[in-house]
């Protein structure tokens, strides 16, 4: 059984589950169905991952080979930058649902707190970050919609059922005590950024604080990003002391003491593999524990190195400034 925090809703999402960003389309189905058949129940998607629809045919066959029932998995997706005005957030999650073939999600997140100029499903889907990557000079577009319009919306996705909670990602402790003054359904969780290298003390104390139940994605500090080349690979924090002797005293591998230390400093995690044996390893948290001299050591690692920071690639990548953090 898979450990689940409580949330202020009433809900309880998994302590661990499945990142489904850069799993490639054709491996999506297979490793869904993997993933279930070893026990996963979380899965983390998003429109802008590409593969959602893949991901949906994965569930449809976990489910007709009798593997679980919807009921049993906790969904999440997220609500793309180019669909935050008003008018367009439902359409978005009902695109969703289509392709994840299911008719609610446990979870809705505003991706990034970056309202970008709409790209009808027709002409561009998923619509990614430049609003016409034809232009001689592609850049991103950004649209005026201020985010209580966004979150407004959000919460009528709740009062239609079509989603059971809301919440955000990418955002800061100030953006969510703006959001907290006029929300009328509080954000239930935030998911952002979080390793020993990052480890967001402040903010996770805050969410805590205000009973928001915190998800950190990129729990392995720079393993998902030496390929798109926003890490180096002598970044890697499975290397460090603190966290191989607490993978020898235990017995377990880097990766799981990495996990172990997420969950328990009370934050769910969301890996990304393919690989069956990973999918595994990933899930065998729940018989070890971390002593309070290696959760300090490892914690100890924190250097505020952050990979995933919109101030910096989307002026790389995307020509455009586009700072989220100070």
């Amino acid at each position: 059984m898979i450990p689940s925090f409580s949330l202020s809703s009433g809900g309880q999402i998994p302590a661990i589950g499945l990142g489904l960003w850069k799993i490639p389309q054709t491996e999506t189905p297979r490793v869904i169905q993997d993933a279930i058949a070893a026990g996963y129940r979380h899965f983390d998607a998003a429109c802008d991952y590409g593969n959602e629809a893949e991901a949906g045919a994965g569930f449809q066959a976990a489910f007709q080979a009798g593997l679980c029932r919807r009921e049993d998995l906790w969904i999440t997706s997220k609500l793309w930058n180019t669909y935050h005005a008003a008018k367009h957030v439902r359409s978005a999650c009902e695109r969703t649902l289509h392709d994840l073939g299911v008719d609610f999600l446990d979870l809705y997140l505003v991706h990034f707190p970056i309202p970008l100029a709409y790209v009808p499903f027709e002409e561009r889907y998923p619509p990614g970050w430049f609003h016409d990557p034809a232009a001689p000079s592609p850049k991103m577009e950004f649209a005026k919609v201020p985010f209580h319009e966004t979150w407004r919306a959000m919460e009528d996705l709740v009062r239609s059922g079509l989603v059971r909670n809301i919440g955000v990602c990418n955002v800061t402790t100030g953006m969510i005590r703006d959001l907290l003054t006029y929300a009328e359904i509080r954000p239930a969780v935030l998911q952002v950024e979080a390793h020993p290298y990052l480890t967001q003390d402040k903010l996770l104390r805050y969410c805590q604080q205000e009973e928001i139940a915190f998800t950190a994605f990129s729990p392995f500090g720079s393993l998902s990003y030496v390929s798109l080349g926003m890490a180096s690979p002598n970044e890697s924090v499975m290397e460090e002391a603190a966290v191989t002797h607490a993978a020898q005293r235990t017995g377990k591998t880097p990766a799981q003491v990495l996990l172990r230390w997420g969950v328990q400093r009370g934050t769910s995690v969301v890996p990304k593999t393919a690989n069956p044996e990973r999918l595994r390893e990933n899930l065998a948290l729940f018989d070890f524990s971390l002593t309070e001299d290696e959760m300090n050591a490892i914690s100890g690692l924190n250097r505020n190195r952050r990979y995933n920071d919109p101030g910096s690639f989307c002026e790389s990548v995307f020509h455009t400034f586009c700072p989220v953090y100070e």
